[in-house]
């Protein structure tokens, strides 16, 4: 008799984790395992907007040129500072057109104090 209340207890027991425990509790946790993998893109693309905002674009660009052994020099003529990207990137590729033998640089300083940033190099 012993032998066979062992095995309903064990069958009850068996039963009782192994299907109703679990079959009431996993829809439950099917819908977290959703909600944490809608939380974490969620997380991953505000983080990725944040990281991608504007920064701070610079107020005026210049243009420096360039002789043919890489020395800074002034060309009597060219119009050197900006306050648009696409316009300086204009005049630098007509420039460029002009004064084959020279290089030019898109420059501009993005905080005061630090050194200048090139942006383009033709």
């Amino acid at each position: 008799m012993t032998v066979a209340a062992i095995l309903t207890f064990s069958h009850y027991v068996v039963q009782l984790f192994g299907q109703t425990v679990p079959g009431l509790f996993w829809p439950y946790f099917r819908e977290i395992g959703f909600a944490f993998i809608i939380m974490g893109a969620f997380v991953f693309a505000v983080s990725w907007f944040i990281k991608a905002k504007p920064h701070n674009k610079p107020k005026s660009y210049s243009i420096v040129c360039f002789d043919v052994f890489g020395n800074e020099n002034k060309i009597d003529g060219v119009r050197t500072e900006f306050k648009n990207h696409d316009v300086a990137w204009s005049f630098m590729k007509q420039y460029k057109k002009t004064y084959p033998l020279n290089n030019f640089a898109l420059v501009s300083e993005l905080k005061q104090g630090q050194k200048k940033v090139i942006f383009r190099y033709i």
